[in-house]
């Protein structure tokens, strides 16, 4: 049976509801304890390392990776590397003596890389629901302090759900500069309630910079139950207008796509079972802003931002998300949104920010900057 004919198959018996084909909602199953113990078996007994991986989608490579990234891997210990699952990159510019939070750390890869770019003044915190996984980040916790030639640690590893993060007593809320994940929101049973818990850990200004997987629609239930599919991320990958809503819903109002890669999966057998479903990687980042501070359309105002230069690795040019990139000195329009949040965040002593709220230019179209755009010249 080919893979096409299959998703119908899984369509037919699922019914024709929202509920009953996705038992709960987009962003929530309803056996969210049978997902948690299956991902837990996968990631801590099934896998023992990346090469036990059924499929390439947890081994994208960055296209790109600066000097300091790659100087920062190969400070990190050989056994740590070989136990990493993330599909993307997740370390943000402007770290220095920022407290991190690493969702689904893992084995603490990209803790230790990030322990390095917040520097020995900083703090980096794992959290990860599987213990097999913990004993090997703590286990080399000592060997990268020496080997980064800290004084003391700057890292921690704890375990706990994504899920419940409200729960973990050491979380206090509002106490994250930045807070990532790689490739881990689609592992979750209730995205939602991650989401909201991120939220909560952030502090105002503060930003979620995560890597994960989407895909083209939402994925049946049958696909969704089996159990290699979910750990390796294909089973719980979110459609990405689900995603976008749910965001919304937790509080982030503007989320920013940073850069997206096409996944193709060379395994026959598993391509053939997920069909015509196209799977996306992806980072964005979110970022929570003051509460009625920003609006639910980019919206234009006049406004515009000089780049001072000064974010390291960035003296030149800055790149903000996919649609906003900065040159050193260059006056760039940018919309209501981009302004706020640039002037909210940790990037703003490196901007000149011009303009106010004061005069309402209509919609801000980015590849027409300037440019007032209506929806009604396509009827006339």
């Amino acid at each position: 049976m080919d893979g096409a004919r299959l998703i119908s198959s899984c369509q037919s018996v699922s019914g024709g509801s929202h509920k009953q084909a996705f038992g709960g909602t987009p962003e929530r199953r309803e056996d969210g304890e049978s997902v948690r113990e299956a991902v837990k078996e996968y990631y801590g007994k099934v896998l023992k390392s990346s090469d036990d991986l059924k499929t390439n989608v947890c081994l994208l490579k960055p296209k790109k990776m600066s000097p300091r990234l790659r100087e920062a891997h190969s400070h990190v210990h050989p056994v740590v590397l070989s136990k990493y699952f993330g599909c993307g990159s997740v370390f943000p510019d402007e770290m220095e003596g920022k407290r991190v939070l690493d969702l689904g750390c893992g084995a603490g890869k990209d803790v230790y890389v990030l322990a390095q770019l917040v520097g020995e003044g900083g703090c980096v915190v794992g959290v990860d629901m599987t213990e097999e996984v913990l004993e090997t980040a703590r286990e080399h916790e000592e060997w990268h302090k020496a080997r980064f030639g800290y004084a003391k640690k700057n890292t921690e590893f704890v375990k706990g759900q994504l899920e419940a993060l409200d729960s973990i007593e050491s979380l206090a809320e509002g106490s994250f500069d930045v807070i990532v994940s790689n490739c881990v929101v689609n592992l979750t049973a209730d995205k939602g309630a991650v989401l909201k818990g991120i939220f909560r850990l952030l502090k105002e200004g503060g930003e979620f910079y995560f890597s994960d997987m989407y895909a083209d629609r939402r994925i049946p239930m049958c696909l969704q139950k089996d159990t290699m599919l979910w750990g390796e991320g294909l089973g719980g990958a979110s459609y990405w207008g689900d995603f976008l809503r749910f965001t919304r819903q937790a509080g982030f109002v503007s989320p920013r796509l940073v850069s997206s890669d096409r996944i193709s999966i060379r395994n026959p057998e598993v391509a053939a079972r997920v069909g015509h479903i196209q799977y996306f990687s992806a980072v964005y980042r979110l970022f929570k802003a003051a509460p009625g501070s920003l609006e639910s359309s980019e919206e234009d105002y006049g406004q515009a931002v000089v780049y001072k230069g000064g974010v390291e690795g960035a003296a030149e040019e800055f790149s903000f998300d996919a649609q906003n990139s900065f040159v050193k000195g260059r006056v760039v329009l940018v919309s209501g949104n981009t302004w706020t949040l640039l002037r909210t965040s940790r990037f703003a002593r490196h901007f000149k920010f011009i303009g106010d709220f004061s005069t309402h230019l209509g919609l801000f179209d980015p590849k027409k900057p300037g440019e007032t755009v209506t929806p009604f010249t396509v009827a006339v």
